[in-house]
């Protein structure tokens, strides 16, 4: 469940990513919105997905094969180093908020395989500095779980990644005419406030996992000074 709670929040703070939802908000008020999303969806988290999916077959497996069979403490490491990566992220990008508020979203429209192709480029330049992803791999990989229950939590932070998009994709389906408003009063606000959105999401999202690996780590030193003070009480009594 740690482990579940650390991949959910950076997910969902992974996924405030202008590069996909302001080319999915362009892709959504187009014609053809709905097939448009579905490649677009398809071809951004797709790429994410497999990308995560290797690493934790490759480099992840050849890491856990030296240590097949992590301890507690490493993994609430593991923990600390992910919500640490985050948190980084949030700091450095919060004083930079208003700047970058000011610049324009990326404008790109696009239809059938364009949008597939689109989406799958975009992700594919992203992410080699993809950090956040990269440091819940890291904890994913030494938590000691099975290689399914690995691309299991793999797959339950990419569906994190694209809600925005799957909530972009259920407006065009369910708002009928009112969607293209919608949409456009959703890009003007995504235009002024994804740097705050991003910044907070990234700070908070750091903020909980950091926390949750330090308490595991300080939880586990209690318990090995009360196992070490139980002996030497032992060796007392008895010597």
């Amino acid at each position: 469940m740690r482990l579940l709670g650390l991949v959910i929040t950076v997910g969902l703070a992974d996924s405030m990513n202008p590069s996909t939802i302001a080319p999915g908000l362009y892709l959504a008020t187009g014609e053809g919105a709905r097939r448009d999303l579905i490649q677009f969806i398809l071809g951004a988290g797709g790429i994410y997905l497999v990308g995560g999916a290797l690493i934790v077959l490759g480099p992840g497996e050849a890491l856990l094969a030296l240590v097949p069979h992590p301890s507690a403490l490493t993994r609430y490491i593991l923990e600390t180093i992910a919500g640490s990566v985050v948190l980084i992220g949030g700091a450095l990008l919060w004083p930079r908020r208003d700047r970058l508020a000011q610049r324009e979203l990326p404008a790109r429209r696009g239809g059938g395989r364009s949008a597939f192709v689109l989406g799958l480029t975009i992700m594919a330049v992203e992410l080699p500095t993809a950090f956040p992803y990269f440091a819940v791999i890291a904890a994913v990989v030494g938590s000691g779980l099975n290689l399914g229950g690995q691309m299991v939590l793999i797959a339950i932070y990419n569906l994190c990644f694209v809600l925005p998009l799957l909530a972009i994709l259920a407006t065009v389906v369910f708002a009928g005419d009112r969607a293209g408003p919608i949409l456009v009063r959703g890009r003007d606000f995504l235009q002024r406030r994804w740097p705050l959105l991003l910044a907070g999401l990234a700070l908070v999202a750091g903020v909980f996992v950091t926390v949750l690996g330090v308490t595991g780590i300080l939880g586990r030193g209690h318990g090995t000074a009360a196992r070490l003070s139980r002996h030497v009480r032992r060796l007392i009594t008895h010597g």
